[in-house]
Parts: C-alpha cells; sequence; structure tokens
C-alpha cells in the first residue's frame, strides 16, 4: 500500500535518493533548497510516498512564482517505473493540496534528454504517468539556450527598427499588438487560450503571465518598421532560475522580412546589458520559423519540453 504524506522536514531537501548517481542526487538536492530559500515552494508543499515498509520511493513538489502563493505546477516528480500506482497517488495528491489552496489547474513539463536539475529519465513513461492522473498534452516544445558572448560579439540591432518600451508606451499597445498576433499563432498553447477566451483576452492573460517575471518596464520593447507601424514585439525576463527571452512575436503585415531574428537579438542584447550570462528561449515545435530565428541569432536546442495541464474543477477531480 502506497502512503503519500508531507515530508518532514529532516527529508528536506533530500526526498528520493537514488542509489549510486551521485550527480542526480546532488542537483535535485541543490535544486529543492533553491526552490525552498527563493519562495518557489514551502514545506508543506513537498509530498512523498512510502512504501508498505516506509520506504521513499516517490516525490512530488508543488511550485509557484515567488510570492504567490497558489500553486502552479509540480515539479521533482519521481515514482517507481514498476509502480505506476504510487505514481498516480503522487499527482493526485498534489492536485488535492493545490486545489485547496486556490489553484485551477496545474502544470508539469517533461524535458528530454534528461538533464540536471530534475534528471526526467524515460519521459515515455512520465507521459503515460500524467495521462492516468489526467493531465494532457499542450505543448510539444523546443528549449533554446544561448551562453552569452562578450558585448561587443553580441549580433547588432535590426537598423530597421526603432525601439519604445513599456515605460514610454504603457500597457496598452502591447496587448493590443499581442492580440493580433495571437489570432494566427503556430504555438498550440496560445491558440488554446484563443479557443477558451478569445484573442482579447488570451494577449491579457499572456501580457499578466509574462508580467509576473521579474523585469524593468524599460526592458519591454515595442518595434517599429519605417512605415510607422509595429513590426515586433520583445519581453525578455528572468525567472526564478535563468534571465529568458519571455516572449517574442512578429506582427502578420511584418513577416517573411527577417524580423523574428531581429526580435530575439533586441531581447538577448537587453538581457546581456543586464548582466545576464545565460539566456534561455521556447517555442512550439509547429513553429519552425521561429525555432529558426533562435537558431540564427546563435542559440543551440539543448532539449524538447513536452507540457502537460491538469485541470482541478470538478473535471480535473480524480
Amino acid at each position: 500500500m502506497t502512503l503519500v504524506r508531507t515530508a518532514r522536514s529532516g527529508e528536506l531537501p533530500t526526498l528520493v535518493e537514488h542509489p549510486g548517481d551521485t550527480e542526480r542526487n546532488t542537483a535535485t538536492r541543490e535544486y529543492l533548497a533553491q526552490l525552498l530559500d527563493s519562495g518557489c515552494t514551502r514545506p508543506e508543499w513537498c509530498l512523498v510516498a512510502e512504501d508498505g515498509d516506509g520506504r521513499t520511493v516517490g516525490s512530488a513538489v508543488l511550485w509557484t512564482i515567488p510570492g504567490h502563493e497558489v500553486p502552479l505546477a509540480v515539479v521533482l516528480f519521481e515514482a517507481p517505473a514498476d509502480a505506476p500506482e504510487t505514481g498516480t497517488a503522487l499527482l493526485d495528491a498534489a492536485a488535492a493540496k493545490a486545489r485547496e489552496l486556490g489553484a485551477t489547474e496545474l502544470e508539469h513539463v517533461v524535458d528530454s534528454p534528461a538533464q540536471a536539475p530534475q534528471f526526467q529519465r524515460d519521459p515515455e513513461r512520465r507521459g503515460a504517468l500524467l495521462r492516468r492522473a489526467g493531465f494532457r498534452e499542450v505543448r510539444d516544445g523546443r528549449r533554446f539556450r544561448l551562453d552569452v558572448p562578450a558585448a561587443g560579439e553580441l549580433p547588432a540591432d535590426d537598423p530597421r527598427l526603432t525601439f519604445r518600451s513599456l515605460a514610454e508606451l504603457g500597457p496598452e499597445p502591447f496587448v493590443a499588438v499581442l492580440e493580433e498576433l495571437l489570432t494566427d499563432t503556430a504555438d498550440a498553447r496560445l491558440a488554446d487560450d484563443v479557443r477558451r477566451h478569445g484573442p482579447r483576452r488570451a494577449a491579457e492573460l499572456l501580457f499578466e503571465e509574462t508580467a509576473e517575471l521579474k523585469h524593468e518596464p524599460e526592458w519591454w520593447e515595442l518595434g517599429y518598421d519605417a512605415d510607422g507601424t509595429v513590426a515586433v514585439i520583445s519581453l525578455p525576463a528572468e525567472n526564478p532560475s535563468v534571465p529568458v527571452i519571455g516572449f517574442v512575436g512578429v506582427a502578420p503585415a511584418h513577416r517573411g522580412k527577417g524580423y523574428a531574428t531581429s526580435v530575439v537579438v533586441r531581447g538577448t542584447r537587453v538581457l546581456a546589458a543586464h548582466g545576464a550570462t545565460e539566456i534561455r528561449g521556447d517555442c512550439d515545435a509547429a513553429n519552425r520559423a521561429m525555432a529558426k530565428s533562435f537558431e540564427r541569432a546563435g542559440y543551440v536546442n539543448f532539449a524538447d519540453r513536452r507540457e502537460f495541464a491538469r485541470p482541478l474543477g470538478d473535471a480535473g477531480a480524480k
């Protein structure tokens, strides 16, 4: 029988240890310690599963943006390969806890190849466990990374574009551009938001969610073409772990001009100017134009990321 409970103080930040896997154990322990220190999680959000002999065999940790009270996702999800019922029990317990705290949806991402800090080995088994627990895949993504070179080695800004910031313009022009972009997006998750909420509300939600990440108003910009119309939007930011491109896009009327690479470069230059040494970004696998733009800006596709979500209303209850 599986028992799922809150981790005891003496079990943090270790949770599940894998014998003989020092790299994984060290990375996940340090990651959880960082999450606790930053407020991305808290001790009562850390769950473990015990087998019938009282051994810790699995874990699930709720995660949120620092300063928030409502969990958004599950991280450090571990379950034995030969006991799928343990994984289901952990995910159900995490969902119940998140729902009690006010969450309406719970997310989990599976990166491959397996790497620090979560070392999500056997991604197909993980995907099957998530589906068994009521999660659905909402995005097949690609992850990109740039080790920032010296400032003088970064590509120059596109001279065709003139940039104006959020500090100057205020949010309304940014939301308007996002609304236009979302009516014709190749991103499955954003397209789903449009179907659920309509393009205007989906744009507002995207702006609000991105604004939860650390940024300065001067970092966020619209780029104007020589004809005076908005050509690109750039929303670079910092998540609790690393600086990110956040969101970039090219207005439909200006696609095919190479501006997608230009806007990735612009976000990169802004983050680098504020001390970033590593920058990450991602896009939907179906958005080949954006993937190529990351590559042209010097980024490397270091992993694939499948995003899952489980609703926590009546439909999500198990």
